[in-house]
């Protein structure tokens, strides 16, 4: 049977079609972005509580993760700042590639690119920079503007499980 050119139209059609279902079923999931970081080993506490909509491909681990607004906290002596689009990959105890989440040291802003788990800690690589912390100290998210150090008032801090 010859295939003529309507048939291969029909056909491209329905593999674009095909492919759009695909895409569409890995990059949104029916879980939150504070689960998928679960999943993948790491506490709820890598993200702040505004978080608006994420997007993650599981194929390759390539997500885009959208805030309400960029927020800035401080944590001890670190102060944070996550713009208001973070993107990056994640794997099993392991996020990459990070873009939109900022530390700064010394007087220096410094891209937090890569997190690591460690058994019961986390690793951060910012620069020629690394910290180390027990993951238990991300055990909840932190509030834009207030970090952990929020009036009783305020928006309920998102808990793991």
């Amino acid at each position: 049977m010859a295939i003529t050119c309507s048939n291969s139209r029909l056909i491209a059609a329905v593999l674009i079609l095909i492919g759009s279902c695909c895409w569409i079923q890995l990059c949104e999931s029916e879980k939150t972005a504070y689960e998928e970081l679960e999943k993948h080993g790491f506490p709820v506490g890598l993200l702040p509580t505004n978080v608006k909509k994420y997007k993650l491909h599981h194929l390759d681990g390539k997500f885009k993760v959208h805030l309400y607004s960029a927020c800035d906290f401080t944590v001890d002596s670190y102060h944070l700042y996550y713009e208001k689009k973070i993107k990056g990959k994640i794997h099993t105890d392991i996020i990459k590639d990070l873009e939109g989440v900022t530390v700064k040291v010394e007087d220096y802003d410094l891209r937090i690119e890569r997190v690591v788990r460690d058994g019961d800690y986390l690793n951060f690589y910012a620069g020629s920079h690394t910290a180390s912390f027990p993951i238990t100290n991300f055990d909840e998210s932190p509030q834009c503007g207030c970090g952990f150090d929020c009036p009783e008032n305020s928006a309920q801090l998102v808990q793991s499980a």
